[in-house]
């Protein structure tokens, strides 16, 4: 089990919950001097910048866009009096990529992997009824080492510089929310739930995880209020009558209180909001609560103008609404865990998610997008590095579970994006990255990967790790573009009917498809980066997936324009978005509108 609790932080009659958002002192550390200078106990010559944010576009000059090294942030933090006695701790919901944290100069916790939440107990190395200098060091240098793969290359003017295996700019910083956070001695560590459906009632298995050993007790509450279920013990089962279930696009969210008790005094309490359903694969269906389901929407970004990956709470209704709108009902958290309130937002409003790990860039190429495409192999997995690899890929997976595992509306667990998987060596490395997310779910998701354009049928050694095929593919953009598009539907065509030849008896998804576009461009006759083009491309792919009934999925690349990494592919970053990157839409999000409020949720059912 993970040595820190991967609860949102809350605050109930027991728990304290402080923001610690707003603005820091930053610094950059290019020489490395920051620990032997002594920045642990107060940064030099800081700047301010805003908590969260990426802080690669506040800035004017290149070199720090491009940054890649060391950078300090410094926060001054004030803990009261009354919090003597509990356990106190500084929460981190993410801290890209890598991170040293220090109070009052005493290193307190660090932690590897950019996207997912980490604390450190600081209980015994604050001073209470005063502030205390809470300082991190990060460090965003990418390594085949660690998830997302890239490198880290020295240019000759002595600047290191990130050259990423994977397609969207190198975001780092504290780009979610921090907080202060204070429990009880003995308090509630984790929650786990599983459901099981029994005509109109149901069964809601649990498992609660304390620091003590006093009584647990666990009510379920309805939508109203009203008392539908309670338990007493660490594990036990709520009978549910006359369950309400939480449906696609229609979510009924219960109110799940957890209190440790002793006699009439309660402890520590933690209140969660679950929604009961079930998710399986039958077959090539994706079955929510025993009934099928077509899967409709995009592959997205944490990414927005200025605070580049930061956490925004108005981007992400926006993004909702955007997303209801069109008509869809999922998208996939490409290439990492997003911020937990996209999640909770997701649950309220009925939309499945397949959650992501950020295991992107195992295919060595700085344009693996193309690459890919001509048939290269990389022999990725039989590098040395590989077992220090996996490791980190393995932790990542554990915290992305611990924390994502009972949100309702996450469906599927996504273990890598276009990896090279076409060698022997991925065989094993897939077998033990595929096993650890059964044995860590306890409701056993489907897991699924999304393969890239070289893994087709017959060269592809790890589909079979799938319960749900996922294809990444771009015939008619990488492959055969422009008035070459009629070869790249029978090349599509062709690959499918590879698939079905091969009886895998699975549900297969589109992941990815899509056609770079500016919002600016049209022509007619219709040429690539055209408005007219991305409709042509959309429609020939959706006739394609239509003509094949194990096809039971579409999800666009992407929602909206992104950043990537600046080069000749790329005009100002990735352009394949239904939607700019200020969340307006392309002509083609009124013809995928169109085709999504037709199709019924149980299409091809």
């Amino acid at each position: 089990m993970l040595d820190y609790s991967m609860l949102y932080p809350e605050s109930t009659v027991s728990r304290r919950a402080v923001s610690m958002d707003g603005m820091w002192n930053f610094q950059l550390d290019e020489k490395e001097e920051g620990i032997a200078s002594g920045w642990t106990e107060g940064l030099p010559s800081p700047d301010s910048i805003p908590v969260p944010a990426s802080f690669q576009d506040f800035y004017t000059e290149k070199d720090i866009r491009e940054y890649a090294g060391d950078f300090w942030y410094e926060k001054d933090m004030f803990i009261p009096g009354e919090w003597e006695g509990k356990k106190v701790f500084v929460r981190f919901g993410c801290a890209t990529h890598r991170a040293e944290v220090f109070v009052n100069g005493v290193k307190v916790t660090e932690h590897l992997g950019g996207f997912l939440p980490f604390s450190a107990d600081v209980t015994d190395v604050v001073r209470y009824n005063a502030q205390n200098k809470l300082v991190v060091k990060v460090n965003n240098e990418l390594s085949v080492t660690n998830i997302p793969c890239g490198t880290t290359i020295t240019l000759s003017n002595g600047k290191k510089m990130a050259k990423p295996y994977f397609d969207f700019f190198n975001y780092s910083g504290l780009q979610r929310s921090v907080y202060l956070t204070a429990v009880p001695q003995e308090y509630i560590f984790d929650i786990t739930t599983d459901y099981e459906l029994c005509g109109e009632d149901a069964k809601v298995s649990y498992r609660i995880d304390t620091t003590g050993e006093h009584t647990v007790l666990v009510t379920l509450c309805d939508a109203e209020g009203n008392v539908a279920a309670s338990a007493q013990g660490k594990e036990g089962v709520l009978d549910v009558k006359n369950a309400h279930l939480w449906e696609v696009r229609n979510a009924y969210l219960y109110s799940m209180m957890v209190q440790i008790t002793d006699g009439a005094e309660v402890i520590d309490e933690y209140r969660q909001e679950i929604g009961i359903r079930t998710v399986e694969v039958k077959d090539t269906s994706i079955l929510l609560n025993g009934k099928p389901v077509y899967l409709k929407g995009f592959g997205k970004h944490e990414d927005s103008d200025i605070i580049g990956r930061g956490f925004n709470i108005g981007v992400m209704k926006r993004d909702f609404e955007l997303m209801k709108w069109i008509g869809a009902n999922s998208f996939r958290t490409s290439h990492y865990p997003y911020s937990e309130e996209i999640y909770q937002m997701a649950d309220r409003e009925g939309f499945l998610i397949i959650d992501e790990v950020p295991a992107v860039g195992l295919f060595e190429s700085l344009m693996n997008f193309m690459e890919a495409s001509t048939g290269k192999q990389t022999a990725f997995f039989e590098k040395e590095t590989t077992p220090e690899l996996l490791k980190s890929h393995l932790h990542a997976l554990e915290e992305m579970i611990a924390r994502d595992k009972n949100h309702p509306s996450v469906i599927a667990w996504s273990l890598l994006n276009e990896p090279e998987s076409t060698s022997d060596a991925a065989v094993p490395y897939f077998k033990e990255v595929f096993d650890k997310a059964h044995e860590l779910d306890v409701q056993k998701r489907p897991r699924t990967f999304a393969l890239v354009m070289n893994a087709v049928p017959g060269t592809c050694k790890c589909h079979q790790f799938s319960d749900i095929v996922a294809l990444n593919r771009y015939y008619g953009w990488y492959v055969k573009g422009g008035h070459e598009m009629m070869d790249a539907r029978e090349m599509l065509i062709k690959e499918l009917e590879g698939w079905k030849a091969m009886n895998v008896n699975k549900p297969f998804i589109f992941t990815e498809y899509g056609a770079d576009t500016l919002a600016s461009e049209h022509k007619l006759p219709s040429v690539m980066w055209s408005q007219e083009y991305q409709e042509e491309y959309l429609k020939m792919t959706h006739d394609v997936f239509d003509s094949f009934d194990f096809v039971k999925g579409e999800q666009v690349w992407n929602f909206a324009d992104f950043q990537t990494t600046e080069g000749i592919m790329r005009v100002n970053g990735n352009k394949k978005g239904i939607f700019t990157r200020q969340r307006q839409p392309k002509d083609v999000a009124y013809k995928l509108k169109q085709r999504w409020e037709s199709l019924p949720v149980d299409f091809k059912g």
